[in-house]
């Protein structure tokens, strides 16, 4: 069965099968809810005399203390969002066999600065990139759409492509079919449609919007290093190498002066 994902900060993924069925999976936001207890932290850790290169200060051990209290929720946070990743990539993967993912420009996304704090949380990159290598693992295939395919635009119903968007708009209203529909539910079958088109081959669509990615198995895609022939080392010049033809000739051409006789 085929899936499309679509990646969103509110709801972390929103997925629709080829048989309809619409999922959501919430986004957790793990350090959104650890922000208050972070501020309330890295305050006492301001406050306490922390070490100086520039003076060669020490830190002093309520710093210490304080700074490794911060460190702790950081890695709580870290370890959370690694937890979530882990289980909604698993088990799409092991449900579903061909997926069907945007290809986000990520680090243009996080030169937001309004979102890029939401979507450095949310972990676009990383649900991919397992995503990628665990569909390789249960068998399946993942189809990345390309970056400018109008997954949002397109009526999921008819087909029609509306020229403008805006991102504040989360409803779709359709004007040709009068389909109204949630914003990400509708890329979502878009990308299902596209997964199923990718999985069957009955269409051309795929191949001129998508890049379709086949996985390979771990240590598949690494390219061994070949070796290069030492060249061998002629008696003439050092490290083997050649003088040009033209200058060999001249080479050759000349002799030694002989020497001169007196009778």
């Amino acid at each position: 069965m085929a899936v499309g994902i679509d990646l969103g900060i509110k709801v972390l993924a929103v997925m629709a099968d080829s048989a309809g069925e619409i999922r959501t999976a919430p986004n957790p936001g793990h350090y959104e809810r650890a922000r208050k207890l972070l501020r309330r932290v890295s305050r006492i850790v301001s406050r306490r005399q922390g070490p100086d290169r520039g003076t060669g200060r020490k830190p002093s051990r309520r710093w210490e203390k304080a700074n490794a209290q911060r460190n702790k929720i950081h890695h709580r946070v870290a370890n959370l969002r690694e937890d979530a990743l882990h289980k909604l990539t698993t088990a799409v993967a092991a449900e579903y066999g061909t997926i069907a993912i945007e290809d986000l420009n990520v680090a243009g996304m996080l030169r937001n600065r309004r979102l890029a704090r939401k979507i450095a949380d949310a972990g676009f990159g990383e649900i991919r990139r397992r995503l990628t290598y665990k569909t390789a693992w249960a068998g399946g295939r993942i189809v990345a759409a390309d970056r400018w395919y109008p997954s949002s635009k397109t009526c999921s119903g008819c087909g029609a492509v509306k020229a403008k968007l805006p991102l504040h708009v989360r409803t779709y209203a359709c004007d040709a079919c009068h389909l109204v529909l949630d914003r990400d539910d509708n890329a979502a079958r878009n990308l299902a449609a596209l997964a199923a088109t990718c999985s069957t081959g009955t269409g051309v669509a795929g191949d001129q919007d998508t890049t379709d990615v086949v996985s390979k198995p771990r240590g598949a895609d690494q390219k061994t290093r070949t070796t290069r022939t030492r060249r061998k080392a002629s008696a003439g010049r050092a490290g083997g190498a050649t003088l040009p033809h033209p200058r060999q000739t001249e080479t050759r051409d000349r002799t030694q002066a002989e020497p001169l006789t007196l009778w």
